[in-house]
């Protein structure tokens, strides 16, 4: 095989399809799914655990630092077979599916925990069922993420789907972040209120999902994906944007290789393409201390409502300050990436960002409601800054299968890369959550079970714990995102890389 990368398709001048707007559609609907399953849990499990179950707050983060890690450790591995599916039944759909029925039952029985059972019960339930519920989401996500790079080869036309993905993601946000707490006001028995919450909304996810698997139907050899719109030249070939054939594949050793797969083998060809490809290693790195600061902001919002606003409709406002302007800002951010550049861009929204998040410090002097302000503002930026690396990720991947052509996998390696990116967002958000738990346990915090310590006294925190819970969502995000525009600088890809040979 020769070691020339083949030229993009822009490059030869031949243009890709344009993508249907139906399958923009139904791919964007898997975030009302992804969207959901990122910020209700993220909100309100911590909080559910100290605040409902009486859980202590380092036995919370432990909790859900254990079911994440475990979501690491699947991730690299769910990649790898959904490429194995893909080789061998040209489709990435199975997996998603079986993720998309499962999670509406194991979300609800997470948030089903009878109190009466005791905060070391309780906390072992949530463990379980919660670890199963980040693997039902595992089996969806990693392929939904896969899918990009195979739905289209333009530059522009990911940064067109990905947008849209983000507008649907910023309104899930919106939808479960607002929605979510509100449907705990259905009752005001705690067990009744976050059962509600989880059968609800853990069906809402579902259907999301769902929808989107429609997406990954199997495509014929030859062609570009059946989705893609006919008024273009259909473009295909190695190289060219195609969706490998089961054949074209196993004539390149995927399918052979993955049917003798281990375990072991699974895991490492996502490690070999997080060492070979030094692009997806800098924009990995960006989007998971990224993920880690928003992370703590979401863990924390509740947090914010509860004890520094004294409020707990506040968290749907603050939810609502933060969306509303997201909504119509991805679509923004899209325009000004077509101008710029999406890492430069990328850039600008992050610095936006931190400057809001560092702003909001100013809670510690001046608690009040001019906090939306900074809010929204940041709400503006996370709009960018969710839908530009994931327009990046695509890019990624078919730098590294032309400028690879000869690694095992061919342009079926896309769930290797989706796999490790899958693990290292769950990594940040999960070092969210229990980065706050450790700020709670060292300022002090008070758990409690129903709003009621031992004894059956109401909960006072201390000073240094409101202090705590307005520097875990001001100033330590602002640092991190600082950190994150470090290792974005030195990322390399360019437009030119990518349309170009």
């Amino acid at each position: 095989m020769s070691n020339e990368a083949p030229a993009a398709p822009e490059a030869t001048g031949i243009h890709p399809a344009r993508l249907k707007r139906s399958t923009i559609a139904r791919y964007a609907a898997g975030s009302l799914g992804t969207g959901g399953f990122a910020t209700l849990p993220g909100l309100v499990l911590t909080y559910y655990l100290t605040d409902s179950l009486g859980v202590a707050a380092l036995a919370a983060g432990a909790v859900i630092t254990v079911a994440k890690v475990w979501d690491v450790v699947i991730d690299p591995v769910i990649g790898a077979l959904t490429d194995r599916d893909l080789a061998r039944h040209g489709s990435r759909r199975r997996l998603m599916l079986i993720g998309a029925l499962a999670l509406p039952v194991l979300f609800a029985l997470t948030f089903a925990v009878p109190p009466s059972l005791g905060p070391v019960v309780a906390g072992i339930w949530v463990l379980l069922a919660f670890t199963l519920t980040a693997t039902a989401f595992s089996l969806f996500q990693v392929p939904y993420i896969a899918l990009p790079a195979e739905l289209t080869p333009s530059y522009d036309e990911r940064t067109r789907l990905l947008t849209w993905r983000v507008v649907v993601l910023t309104f899930a946000i919106l939808l479960f972040g607002a929605g979510g707490p509100a449907l705990r006001r259905v009752s005001d028995d705690p067990f009744v209120q976050y059962l509600v919450m989880g059968v609800v909304c853990g069906a809402v996810i579902g259907i999301g999902m769902l929808v989107a698997t429609a997406v990954a139907r199997r495509t014929a050899p030859g062609r570009t994906h059946p989705d893609a719109a006919t008024d273009a030249p259909a473009v295909s070939g190695e190289g060219a944007g195609s969706v490998p054939s089961p054949a074209s594949s196993a004539s390149g050793g995927t399918a052979a290789s993955a049917s003798t797969a281990g375990f072991r083998e699974h895991y490492a060809s996502g490690i070999r393409a997080l060492r070979r490809s030094r692009p997806f290693r800098m924009l990995l790195s960006t989007f998971v201390l990224q993920a880690l600061a928003t992370g703590l902001m979401l863990a924390g919002a509740q947090y914010v409502a509860t004890w520094v606003l004294h409020s707990q409709a506040a968290v749907e406002l603050l939810f609502i300050a933060l969306i509303a302007p997201a909504l119509l800002a991805a679509p923004a951010w899209g325009v000004v990436a077509r101008r710029l550049g999406k890492e430069r861009t990328f850039a600008i929204a992050s610095v936006v960002f931190a400057v809001a998040a560092l702003s909001i410090l100013g809670m510690l002097w001046a608690p009040g409601d001019w906090i939306y302000v900074p809010v929204a503002i940041a709400g503006i930026a996370y709009a960018g800054m969710q839908s530009l690396p994931m327009a990046m990720l695509p890019d990624v991947i078919s730098h590294d299968e032309r400028t690879e052509p000869d690694v095992a996998g061919g342009t079926g390696r896309a769930g290797s890369f989706s796999g490790v990116w899958t693990a290292g967002e769950t990594v940040g958000f999960a070092l969210g959550a229990t980065t706050l738990t450790l700020i709670l346990a060292a300022t002090g915090y008070v758990s409690s079970v129903g709003g009621q310590i031992v004894g059956g006294q109401l909960v006072e925190q201390p000073d240094a714990a409101i202090t705590g819970i307005v520097v875990s969502f001001s100033l330590v995000p602002a640092v991190l995102i600082g950190l994150s525009l470090l290792t974005l600088a030195r990322y390399p890809l360019r437009r030119a890389d990518i349309e170009s040979r």
